[in-house]
């Protein structure tokens, strides 16, 4: 049978969340009216107060699951989860607000009780959330609420599937068994029960121990298909199925009518086509020009310190990238190269100095090398405070690059990747998910995949969570090089 561990986590944000809600608006309306010495505009008792809260908070919670916060897909995702916490409860106080003034009630006895409120309930949700996660996992240690897995298929997604899933205490899935060809699969998983077919594995598994089937090959004979289908439903068993070409389904998909009678599955390369582009550009029109405002002053001082370190060098360090539909961009930023090595390939720099053997170790340890060579005492810091990029502002508000997108690729690198006309879909970025993720500890072929990922997945919120971990990575200087 499902289980229903799942519902019962769901039932309890749901109590959490409510319990959460009056906490925050009753320490609130405490705080402005039975705790301070300044008389309230409108006294209201405790008790209305309390019943007019309570009667609407059904409809406060209503909106936090249209927000998707009681979906298992936002729950895994922090930043995603606390944006729509914050986005809930702000809907919630103008509901509650609008409830005042269409009801010519008073709801709330001073100004100051919704802004304490909106703000406690933020901190109080947020809290409430984070200790649910974490007994959550603490029982998932414990064998508690583990959703059994019964894979079907013997492909490089199933073996990353499993190794995605393998640690439960934090996935909270556990892979009770694989149907696959015993002999390929017993290499592959050592360690997992290896069933010949899915009537063996029924035979040894009883149904009451497996809550999900998932489906990731199809078998030739369509009967076979069926029998696995209708087996999941007729036991009540929750059942996935993963497409053979799965890069299909990736990215943002739509379904649609077309010629308003033949519903056909629409899968767009981004995101980022229509009113997606426009928010897109109107935010790098706003926070790129915020931040170069911001940064001239600090720009101009590296400027200056450039040159002094050497006169007849150029401060800024221009290079060529491929950005949107393949077309190239002069892409801005502080010299960090001493002037020997300014202009040259690496390959051409480490050739000058009688160093070819640091060409290779450079591209193998992912364009990176310890202690390089070629950038001079200015040149360490400015990489390793990540300030020889602020030049690339300039490039967001003329329209170059974005504020966040994939790593702008040389032209050189063109044909080093795979699927990279889909990266270029998008505008290349000053930073990115790749950078957030590892930035140069990541391998480039992951990075790639990185980029690729964004290209196809991309949101508005996704690019406010990117520049905020940004900004926690430059300032903790973490992997910097």
């Amino acid at each position: 049978m499902k289980s229903n561990a799942s519902l019962i986590y769901g039932l309890l944000l749901v109590l959490g969340d409510a319990l959460a809600l009056v906490a925050a608006f009753v320490v609130a309306y405490l705080l402005r009216g039975e705790f301070s010495d300044v008389p309230v505009a409108h006294p209201v008792t405790g008790t209305t107060y309390l019943s007019i809260f309570l009667l609407l908070l059904p409809f406060w919670i209503l909106i936090f699951g249209l927000l998707g916060l009681y979906s298992a897909q936002v729950q895994e995702k922090r930043f995603v989860e606390l944006g729509r916490l914050l986005t809930g409860t702000f809907i919630g106080l103008l509901f509650v607000t609008s409830y005042a003034y269409m009801s010519n009630e008073i709801v709330f006895p001073s100004k100051l009780v919704p802004i304490y409120g909106f703000g406690l309930a933020f901190i109080f949700l947020a809290g409430f959330r984070t200790l649910a996660r974490a007994t959550r996992s603490w029982l998932f240690s414990y064998n508690i609420g583990i959703t059994n897995l019964l894979l079907v298929g013997n492909t490089k997604i199933t073996v990353e599937l499993i190794k995605l899933l393998s640690n439960t205490k934090i996935s909270g899935y556990r892979i009770i068994g694989v149907v696959a060809d015993k002999v390929q699969a017993k290499e592959r998983f050592p360690h997992l029960s290896i069933f010949e077919s899915f009537d063996e594995a029924i035979k040894h598994l009883r149904s009451a121990n497996i809550h999900g089937i998932v489906q990731t090959e199809l078998y030739a004979a369509s009967n076979k298909n069926n029998e696995v289908l209708e087996y999941s439903q007729r036991k009540h068993i929750a059942y996935r199925f993963v497409p053979g070409n799965s890069e299909l389904f990736v990215g943002n998909i739509a379904v649609e009518l077309f010629r308003s009678s033949i519903p056909v599955i629409a899968v767009h390369q981004t995101a980022l086509i229509g009113w997606g582009r426009i928010v897109k550009r109107l935010t790098d029109l706003l926070i790129g020009g915020i931040f170069f405002i911001i940064a001239l002053p600090f720009m101009i001082i590296i400027g200056v310190m450039i040159k002094v370190s050497d006169v007849r060098a150029p401060i800024f360090f221009k290079d060529t990238r491929l950005t949107r539909f393949g077309n190239t961009a002069k892409i801005y930023k502080f010299r960090s190269h001493k002037r020997s090595s300014n202009g040259l390939t690496p390959e051409e720099a480490f050739a000058k100095m009688g160093r070819p053997d640091l060409a290779k170790k450079y591209r193998e340890g992912g364009d990176q090398i310890i202690d390089d060579p070629r950038i001079s005492r200015i040149g360490h810091f400015l990489r390793k405070t990540s300030l020889d990029e602020l030049p690339q502002l300039f490039n967001i508000v003329k329209g170059d690059i974005s504020l966040v997108g994939p790593r702008a690729l040389q032209v050189d690198e063109w044909n080093l990747y795979d699927k990279k006309d889909l990266i270029l879909t998008v505008k290349s970025g000053l930073t990115g998910l790749a950078q957030v993720s590892g930035r140069r500890d990541l391998p480039p072929n992951e990075r790639r995949k990185l980029d690729l990922y964004y290209v196809q997945n991309w949101s508005l919120w996704l690019d406010i969570t990117i520049i905020i971990k940004t900004f926690r990575m430059v300032i903790g200087r973490i992997g910097a090089k």
